[in-house]
């Protein structure tokens, strides 16, 4: 709430703030229900024109599948790591965990995913985690056990936010106006996508 006692619209806020925002509510672990995404939030999102990784995983956070899909489909290549470890953990909270496991392996030797998960046995341990999320969505026992699910959205958030850090101190938290430089789209991947952003993809150039 600002100074004023009128709680700002998403579209108002910075970037720190609507980090703090989507941070304070559970982080996505299993499939979210449908239009659970805040239109206004993805809107503002992209209004802020991040490096597409940053902007990724803040839509992730908004439970905003698609707009984050369409960003790490872009980047599906060394040396965007980051975008590829994001894409990882989309197909986690979508719940195709083979897509997951596969994206881990492909950026277990990188940085952003080392210090998330350790170096020596980092990808056993994020192996781990994505057995545990399969176990709880395929007994559909969610209601009989809240504390593992409140014990894997922490573990999930904790994974989000060493990417977001590691995004922030590689690429800033300023307007990328021109996205284009960043993108290192396999061949497969062209001409998908464009119509998935919900916030819209505004002028930047894509």
């Amino acid at each position: 709430m600002s100074q004023t006692g009128v709680t700002p619209s998403p579209d108002t806020l910075p970037y720190a703030a609507l980090k703090r925002q989507l941070l304070s509510k559970p982080t996505p672990v299993l499939p979210p229900p449908p239009s659970s995404a805040s239109p206004p939030t993805s809107h503002a999102i992209s209004s802020l024109s991040l490096h597409p990784s940053l902007e990724a995983a803040l839509h992730l956070l908004n439970d905003d599948l698609p707009s984050a899909h369409f960003l790490v489909r872009k980047m599906q290549a060394a040396p965007r790591w980051e975008a590829m470890m994001l894409h990882g953990i989309l197909h986690r909270i979508e719940g195709d965990y083979e897509n997951t496991r596969a994206w881990y392996r492909d950026v277990q030797d990188s940085e952003v995913f080392r210090l998330a998960w350790g170096r020596e046995d980092g990808l056993e341990r994020a192996m781990g985690f994505v057995r545990r999320v399969k176990v709880l969505r395929k007994e559909r026992k969610v209601e009989d056990s809240k504390q593992e699910l409140k014990e894997l959205q922490d573990e999930s958030g904790r994974e989000i936010r060493v990417v977001m850090e590691f995004c922030e101190r590689e690429f800033g938290t300023g307007k990328v106006v021109d996205a284009s430089g960043v993108w290192v789209q396999d061949e497969k991947s062209k001409g998908k996508g464009s119509d998935m952003v919900i916030g819209g993809e505004g002028w930047r150039q894509f």
